[in-house]
């Protein structure tokens, strides 16, 4: 969940907000700029790693919070399918690196190199597998100006005084704080953390909380995770925590912890915030599927920063505001990505819509779950007023996410995106639409706590899924949706006795969607293979797509946008004046 600018973040507050953040007191110099390998996530990937994978991380971390300094030492256990004379894995500039070791042996000075955030493993032999990478560094990391659409860490103060910390990272990488292979596949498949602050702080992060080692006036709080994390996932949250905990038995038989920590103050509010998560769980396992990480937590974390899908410990800054349906509505996006984003993830940024669009449509849903199909439109129509239409949410080429948001669809992987789920749902049917949707999340249709684990998954997946579970081949449909950007157009041309309809697409692409019409009242579905036309008289009353069902482009949302554009003009005049 991140938009990458301030004007496109305020300009989609369906999918974020615009409160401001406070920036760290610590001045960025160029010296401490970090370099753009660092500032990439994903796109090309290096051939010193091309062919690694992260059995296990091993993550320690300590800090000095007055200098703002963080102290790291990380052990990572790789695998290969073959030697290799170099590996390297990413680990921004700005640390200090005090010592490397392989397989338990420190390397000199000549065998790695950080140079440009590519650390650079050259040993005298090849590198077997198994093997054993550890990296001891310390340094300020990359300070986020507005958190989570720039990533860092944030060293924040709680309202009484405390040190408030938190890391987001999904724009930049995981590599802005530890070691990793910052690709969709650099997962681990098992981490531990190991979080050492002074007390009264507490650390919250991924994964079951093993132990709490007290030494004097610190402790050290020993995270495990169970299963595959995705690697800006990967959290480190700090504060002086008080928690609210729970069990909660699931619709599908097994029982799990719901966990909130939260600051002290606004007692009442976090008590309600917390009430809203098995009413929210049951829905998504109503829906989709089990909780994917029931054998670890369902964890929320109060953050300085709006949100962020970090598994098993989701980011919640969203100041405990109602949304109209009845629930924060900040939270379900997020909590929304534990199964589009986290169980599925996508193997390359160029198909991030698969969690951004999943995970805005579940928004709707979930109002239409609650309340009807009245709310559930009114969240579709609010999504519906941003579109961009500039680029094609999939470009079929390997992408960093920040080519994503620069160069490709930003915004549109949500709004649009959701709305091409919506269109989607309609075409195929309730049944065989979640059918489809359940497979894409779990590799198979018949999910239960235990029978699955996290998985990898692309655009081309989610057609060959859709393909089998539906009637007819509906490739035409991902065509024009997903791989050209420009809405189809509906021409309707209407004369004394007649109403012609026609769909016209981009290149001329086929799109023989179905439309209903509503002719006084009285709703006719037309099969749309060809042009066809419907008998009328002057004084009919003809409205196509009555039920909104169909994505399209239609004028009065570009008139829409195009008089807020003048407003915002306006605005920004006379605040020069």
């Amino acid at each position: 969940m991140k938009l990458k600018t301030l004007a496109l973040a305020c300009a989609s507050t369906f999918v974020v907000g615009c409160a401001t953040q406070p920036a760290s007191s610590v001045n960025q110099t160029a010296a401490e700029l970090s370099t753009p390998y660092t500032l990439k996530s994903g796109g090309e990937i290096s051939e010193r790693q091309k062919h690694l994978s992260i059995s296990h991380a091993k993550l320690a971390f300590s800090f000095d919070f007055d200098k703002e300094i963080l102290f790291g030492d990380t052990t990572l256990t790789l695998q290969a399918p073959s030697p290799q004379q170099e590996i390297s894995v990413d680990l921004d500039t700005r640390f200090t690196i005090e010592g490397v070791w392989l397989n338990g042996t420190e390397l000199t000075a000549q065998q790695f190199s950080n140079l440009e955030g590519e650390l650079i493993v050259s040993p005298n032999s090849k590198v077997s597998f198994p093997a054993t990478l550890r990296v001891v560094y310390s340094g300020h990391p990359r300070t986020p100006i507005r958190a989570p659409w720039d990533g860092g860490v944030m060293w924040e103060k709680t309202p009484d005084g405390h040190p408030w910390l938190a890391t987001a990272v999904q724009g930049e990488g995981c590599d802005l704080f530890w070691p990793c292979i910052d690709q969709p596949y650099g997962e681990p498949a098992n981490t531990e953390l190991f979080i050492t602050v002074p007390k009264p702080l507490v650390a919250a992060s991924n994964g079951v909380l093993v132990a709490t080692e007290e030494k004097g006036n610190d402790r050290t709080f020993h995270w495990q995770t169970k299963s595959m994390h995705n690697t800006y996932g990967i959290a480190l949250n700090i504060a002086p925590y008080e928690k609210l905990t729970k069990s909660f038995t699931s619709i599908y038989g097994n029982t799990y912890p719901l966990t909130y920590y939260h600051l002290p103050e606004n007692e009442e509010k976090a008590e309600a915030l917390f009430a809203e998560l098995p009413e929210m769980i049951t829905f998504f396992e109503r829906m989709i599927g089990p909780y994917p990480f029931a054998d670890e937590k369902v964890g929320i974390v109060q953050t300085p920063h709006l949100g962020m899908e970090h598994q098993t410990i989701n980011a919640y800054g969203n100041e405990y505001r109602k949304d109209d349906a009845g629930y924060d509505w900040l939270m379900q996006h997020e909590f929304a990505h534990e199964w589009f984003g986290n169980q599925l993830t996508n193997d390359n940024w160029d198909h991030m819509w698969l969690h951004e669009g999943f995970g805005t449509y579940m928004q709707p849903l979930y109002a239409q779950y609650l309340h009807g199909n009245e709310a559930y439109f009114v969240k579709l129509n609010a999504q519906r007023k941003g579109l961009a239409n500039a680029h094609p949410i999939v470009s079929n080429e390997l992408l960093s996410e920040e080519d994503v948001y620069e160069k490709g669809p930003a915004g549109d992987i949500y709004a649009k995106g959701s709305w091409v789920i919506h269109t989607l749902r309609g075409l195929m049917g309730d049944e065989r639409f979640f059918r489809s949707v359940t497979e894409l999340v779990y590799g198979r249709v018949d999910p239960q706590p235990g029978n699955f684990e996290p998985i990898f998954a692309n655009t081309q997946d989610f057609i060959d899924i859709v393909n089998k579970n539906s009637e007819h081949n509906l490739d035409w449909f991902f065509d024009v949706y997903i791989f050209s950007a420009a809405l189809p157009i509906l021409d309707v041309a209407r004369t004394e006795n007649e109403v012609t309809f026609t769909w016209k697409t981009e290149s001329r692409l086929p799109f023989p969607m179905p439309l209903e019409v509503s002719v006084n009242g009285e709703v006719t579905t037309l099969d749309m293979q060809n042009q066809t036309s419907l008998t009328v008289s002057p004084y009919d009353v003809v409205v196509a797509d009555p039920n909104s069902k169909v994505l399209r482009y239609e004028q009065r949302f570009e008139d829409y946008k195009a008089w807020q554009e003048a407003q915002a003009e306006m605005k920004s005049m006379q605040t020069e004046k």
